[in-house]
């Protein structure tokens, strides 16, 4: 396992991303003062998120119906807990994005080659009310997707 995503679990035969690229803010208000520069004053931490983009490659690794289960949990607007395979654990995030490119098709259309950017966002982690779980799933849509 690499990470874990609520329940979601990324390894090679689910969906493996080939680097993970986080950015955190930092925020600081600026107050302009006269024959000075602008005095800053930290005021909090912003945006945290994170980006994993990968290929998938469904004859040697992974499966296309990965992406499908985390549009799926994109689409319940759920936070999910995000749990390293070396037990870090980063908090609660949402999936912002999905991005996937298709090419190198065989004759019935499947592609050879999926190349694929999921990005997250973190949100309060004392909000239980945002995390997502599999009891509000509908169980006939998740047993087709998985």
């Amino acid at each position: 396992m690499m990470m874990a995503l609520g329940l979601f679990v990324f390894s090679l035969p689910t969906l493996a991303y080939q680097e993970l690229q986080r950015k955190t803010e930092y925020r600081h208000a600026s107050s302009s003062r006269v024959g000075s520069n602008p005095a800053r004053q930290f005021v909090g931490q912003g945006e945290d998120s994170i980006t994993l983009p990968g290929v998938l490659m469904p004859e040697l690794a992974g499966s296309p119906i990965s992406l499908d289960v985390l549009r799926y949990m994109a689409g319940t607007g759920k936070a999910w807990a995000l749990v390293e395979g070396t037990g870090r654990i980063y908090g609660t995030w949402v999936i912002e994005n999905i991005d996937e490119t298709r090419s190198l098709f065989f004759t019935d259309g499947a592609a050879r080659r999926i190349e694929f950017s999921l990005s997250l966002k973190r949100v309060d982690d004392g909000r239980a009310d945002l995390l997502g779980n599999l009891a509000d799933a509908d169980s006939q849509l998740l047993r087709a997707l998985l």
